[in-house]
């Protein structure tokens, strides 16, 4: 039985991968800001944690509890993120800034609460939900690649840096999911870049948002792929998971920088 605090646990990815657990006998804390849309997650046995991941205090408050609760925490899923979308010359830098602080800075933070047990036991799992464009970047979505980008260099980094004492470090790379997570996009690039130079191609993406996507894997993939890394003795670094993720990563790490952009970039 291990302890497990999951963040973004009120939908989607999060709510999945909080559940799942559950079903193998661990003891599972899901933290968010709704915690009303965690009503599945107490229903199935697990505990639900109020907290905002701009907030420092409350990221410090759901450790502490945890760990008065429990004695420890053996996983820590770092899944809350938001998503922006919009041209780099259009998108205010103040939004920027929260895209970093929600989707690097808190992870960050939370690592940085758990570390000091887990080096005291010499054992436990941090699981880094990132996504396929922690590798990949399309047009319109600078910060949330730069964010994921960044989570997985500091994620490698921290890989290095733990394993001394036993602890792994896990990417999780989901592909094509379908959850509730980008269903702002389209009003996000009409807003941002929807009326200047860049107007074309936001209409363009917009619409086909609007149009949604006819493919896409369930949140539980992810949550299966979660639970192999927690239980596996020996988990890999890195998991791509869900509907054309390994496909998109084979094409960035094989195409050409020009070719790949052409791939991505047609308006039409």
């Amino acid at each position: 039985m291990k302890v497990c605090l999951v963040t973004g646990a009120s939908c989607g990815i999060g709510l999945a991968t909080a559940l799942e657990p559950l079903r193998g006998g661990h003891v599972v804390y899901g933290a968010a800001r709704r915690v009303a849309r965690m009503a599945p997650l107490r229903d199935a046995g697990g505990h639900a944690l109020a907290m905002d991941a701009r907030e420092g205090e409350d990221l410090e408050r759901a450790v502490a509890t945890v760990v008065e609760e429990q004695g420890r925490i053996d996983v820590l899923v770092n899944n809350a993120g938001t998503v922006l979308h919009g041209a780099v010359e259009d998108v205010p830098l103040a939004l920027a800034r929260d895209q970093l602080e929600v989707n690097l800075l808190a992870p960050a933070r939370l690592v940085q609460l758990v570390l000091p047990r887990m080096r005291e036991r010499r054992a436990g799992t941090i699981v880094n939900v990132s996504s396929i464009g922690g590798e990949i970047a399309l047009p319109l979505g600078a910060w949330y690649y730069a964010a994921k980008h960044a989570l997985e260099a500091f994620s490698d980094t921290l890989r290095m840096e733990v394993a001394p004492f036993g602890i792994d470090v896990v990417v999780v790379q989901p592909g094509i999911i379908t959850t509730g997570f980008e269903d702002g996009t389209a009003a996000q690039l009409r807003e941002f870049s929807g009326a200047g130079a860049y107007r074309e191609m936001a209409e363009s993406m917009a619409e086909r948002a609007e149009a949604g996507l006819s493919e896409g894997s369930a949140p539980a993939v992810v949550a299966d792929v979660v639970r192999r890394a927690v239980e596996s003795g020996r988990p890999e670094t890195r998991y791509a998971v869900g509907w054309m993720a390994e496909k998109l990563l084979e094409l960035n790490r094989t195409l050409p920088d020009r070719e790949f952009d052409a791939l991505v970039t047609r308006v039409r």
